[in-house]
């Protein structure tokens, strides 16, 4: 009988890699048994060919439903993938041994039909089973390592693998301490049904390798699993356990991965906290070299984002990341310790610029690539197919893409675009999107990101080709969606994507929301996206009846709201509601709706620009666009900027109705004799404090004006746009008074040449 050596490891971890290797290389094995699926051992040729560059991973998908699919990922620090490779090229026997794809994505298959539909029974049951703490036999087996670090001391198992494997320059007889551990944890425990098959289907393919090799044999796998794998159990009660599993039929092949989706931040159960850092240790170890070397990177980021770093200061960090260690007792610095020392002396103890750099350097950019003969995963096939069929090649540099929506191609080049965006891959970016809206023309800027393809494959999961996969996940979004503005926003990236029975969704729960809505704020932010709708549909012969009886009902019900909507809004408060209107006024005029929809929204500003109750600076807004829109005239208009201008009114609520009408449309006053004349009266009313509390609004007012307008202005103030022909006479006391003018002037203006 070959001898067999059992090596617990953790998934991702250059410490564990390394020691794997030695151990290895030390035994010699005929075969190398690895904990994966064992159906798909008959790819695995491939990670010795000179593109195959990791991260990369596994792909396995339902041959009839390709969207329910698993993938198995690896970095060139993970311990399955350097045994993978050195069995390779030592040509040993290599296979995995866990549960096929086969079966596993049967079993969600049937785990999905079962739990489709759910009472509120079964749902609040299964809440209430969410709230009940774990007992401790099912939380040692949920997060063993982190039970071992809590023993030891340490907060969480991350920290404590790193400190005694990963990081650890002599850690010592690793596996046969990590195997002693697991064996204790795993006293009096009873595997739940899928962890006893899969750690019987292992047992089983160890033991058909023992009966086809003479030489030692190595197993590879969770060291959760080591004790399990070893334990002598009758090959026939293994076999009965496994008896009558569904199966499916798969399909598998190989994909990219990045660095990034290696961390657990991500979702992913097997990550860790720092990809990034962990294939930096895998690439200098963890020799006194590697923290100078991090602190390096650390510097080369911080002097791209243009801070200054000086060499000096690069000593001293790597200094205290080395004392820190010490003084924390970790075998050597760790990220942490290099985190805290940047922090400390290249950041003057500030957080914050930690924080801008902190994903690029422990998350990292790395992207895998596989070679070019094998089969692609389903969305990248269909991409490449649209790709050679639009003629759209992926390039890295960017370029300009001029598409015309009235030809075939330019909407079927737009569509794909659009798809993808959906999608959550950016390979185009419409450039100014607000001119492109209701014209038959698209100008875009297309970049193609190798990261790209990893985040196509992901969304398999939401259907095997581009079209089906942006369909569902618009879908889904939809139904999670609760905020008006943002379902609207979904509803039109579903029909400029050509999708129009997502549209359809999303316009049913988009008119029951904004029937069970009131909210003033979420009727104004609902408008403009559904506008850009309506006229961007124009251009793609859009069925659209239903979103214009939709935004003529938001219309009417915001401008019923409007008026008592403004009142008693703080200042943030004030400074969002004005921004929403502003959007929604422009919208409804862009629409061209019913005209009497119009004049209602419009009676609605007047009447919350008119009103008292009104916020002070909502209220100067709504009186500017009435009176932009001719439903006050400039006599009605030149009272009312009198009345809230007037000495009577409080000036911090007189400043904030003059920055509400005046705010951005400075010109007004260039051309309004009327208005210029209220606004002129309140200023000299003003005692000299509280003119300069508000120089400052005053100066935001008057930036928007550019030195033609504003030389305009002070001819109208000085009088000197009157005609030419008019006889000009020095008046008493001329010089005074001019330098007293200049004076208030430049201090309007904020100083300088007008």
């Amino acid at each position: 009988m070959p001898d067999v050596t059992y090596l617990g490891i953790r998934h991702h971890g250059p410490g564990s890699a390394r020691r794997m290797l030695d151990a290895l290389r030390e035994v010699q094995p005929s075969a190398v048994l690895i904990e994966g699926p064992a159906d798909l051992s008959d790819l695995l040729k491939p990670l010795i060919h000179p593109d195959m560059v990791p991260p990369v991973a596994l792909l396995a998908y339902a041959a009839n439903a390709p969207e329910r699919a698993s993938f198995w990922p690896f970095a060139e620090f993970s311990p399955e993938y350097q045994a993978m490779r050195w069995a390779l090229k030592n040509q040993a026997e290599l296979r995995f041994i866990d549960l096929p794809a086969s079966l596993t994505l049967a079993k969600a298959e049937l785990s999905d039909e079962k739990g489709a539909p759910e009472d509120a029974a079964n749902e609040e049951a299964s809440a209430e089973a969410e709230t009940e703490p774990l007992s401790l036999a099912s939380a040692v087996s949920a997060d063993p390592i982190g039970t071992l670090a809590l023993a030891a001391g340490y907060e969480d198992g991350e920290s404590w693998w790193s400190d005694v494997i990963e990081e650890n320059p002599d850690p010592g007889l690793v596996f046969q301490a990590v195997e002693t551990a697991m064996t204790a944890l795993r006293e009096g425990h009873e595997p739940e049904e899928r962890e006893a098959q899969r750690e019987a289907y292992m047992r089983l393919e160890i033991a058909d390798a023992l009966k086809k090799v003479t030489g030692p044999v190595v197993v590879i796998c969770g060291a959760w699993h080591v004790p399990a794998l070893k334990q002598k159990v009758k090959l026939s009660n293994d076999r009965a356990l496994l008896k009558g599993l569904p199966k499916t039929k798969i399909k598998a092949t190989w994909a990219p991965w990045t660095l990034a989706r290696l961390a657990f931040a991500t979702g992913y159960g097997a990550g860790v906290a720092a990809p990034q850092w962990y294939a930096h240790l895998w690439s200098h170890g963890t020799g006194p070299e590697a923290d100078a070397l991090w602190v390096a990177e650390m510097a080369k980021v911080l002097r791209q984002d243009g801070d200054v770093v000086s060499t000096a200061s690069l000593i001293e960090t790597v200094r205290l990341t080395r004392s820190l260690a010490a003084i924390r007792g970790r075998p050597a610095p760790g990220f942490e310790e290099m985190r805290d020392a940047a922090i400390s002396t290249l950041m003057m103890g500030e957080t914050l610029p930690w924080r801008l750099v902190e994903t690029r350097l422990l998350l990292g950019k790395g992207v895998g690539r596989i070679p070019p003969d094998l089969p692609l995963a389903p969305l990248l096939n269909d991409l490449q197919t649209q790709q050679k069929k639009l003629r759209l090649k992926p390039e890295a540099l960017e370029r300009e893409l001029s598409l015309d929506l009235r030809s075939d191609s330019g909407l079927a080049r737009s569509t794909l675009l659009h798809r993808l965006n959906a999608l959550g891959v950016p390979w185009g970016q419409l450039n100014d999107p607000g001119r492109s809206r209701g014209t038959f023309r698209e100008k875009w800027v297309i970049a193609w990101d190798p990261e790209y393809a990893v985040r196509l494959v992901e969304n398999l999961v939401y259907g095997p080709t581009i079209a089906a996969a942006a369909q569902a996940r618009l879908s889904e979004q939809i139904r999670q969606q609760n905020r008006l503005s943002d379902l609207a926003q979904r509803i039109r990236d579903a029909l400029v994507a050509q999708l129009p029975e997502v549209a359809r969704i999303g316009t049913d729960r988009l008119e029951v929301l904004a029937a069970q809505t009131d909210d003033c704020a979420t009727l104004l932010g609902t408008i403009p996206p559904i506008v850009d709708t309506l006229r961007y549909g124009t251009a793609r012969a859009m069925q659209l009846d239903r979103m214009g009886t939709l935004l003529d009902r938001l219309a009417v019900q915001a401008g019923l709201a409007l008026p008592y909507a403004s009142r008693n809004l703080d200042s943030e408060e004030a400074v969002n509601f004005r921004k929403l209107i502003i959007e929604a006024d422009r919208a409804i005029a862009l629409a061209e709706r019913n005209d009497d929809i119009y004049r209602q929204w419009i009676s609605a500003l007047r009447e919350t620009g008119m009103s008292g109750l009104t916020t002070p600076p909502v209220g100067g807004l709504c009186a500017r666009l009435a009176y932009e829109a001719h439903v006050m005239d400039i006599d009605e208009t030149s009272a009312l900027m009198s009345l809230r201008l007037s000495a009577a009114t409080p000036t911090a609520d007189a400043a904030g109705f003059f920055e509400g009408f005046f705010s951005g449309t400075g010109m007004k006053l260039v051309h309004d004799a009327a208005l210029r004349q209220a606004v002129d009266s309140w200023m000299l009313s003003l005692d000299e404090d509280a003119f300069t509390e508000n120089l400052p609004l005053f100066r935001r007012v008057f930036s928007t004006l550019d030195g033609h307008e504003r030389k305009t202005l002070l001819d109208h103030l000085l009088g000197r746009a009157q005609s030419a022909n008019r006889h000009l006479v020095l008046a008493d006391r001329a010089d005074e008074l001019w330098r007293a003018q200049r004076q208030t002037i430049e201090q309007l203006f904020g100083g300088g040449r007008s």
